[in-house]
């Protein structure tokens, strides 16, 4: 199976331009979340972990058949 994925890879022009891509989108998007996540405020981050806790009337009020 490999081989057959490897030879028609190789007919490709500039095929080896996309590992490339991948990993730089991988290794950027993780880095720009570390940043967010390092430097994002405290307050907020308390905040948004306890929203599953709160209690919301609105989401209380369901139809009952």
């Amino acid at each position: 199976m490999l081989k057959f994925i490897k030879g028609n890879l190789e007919n490709i022009d500039g095929v080896e331009i996309y590992p490339i891509i991948s990993l730089l989108i991988f290794f950027v998007f993780f880095v720009v979340l570390a940043i967010w996540v390092l430097s994002a405020k405290k307050q907020y981050i308390e905040e948004v972990s306890n929203i599953p806790l709160e209690e919301d009337t609105n989401t209380n009020n369901t139809i009952q058949l």
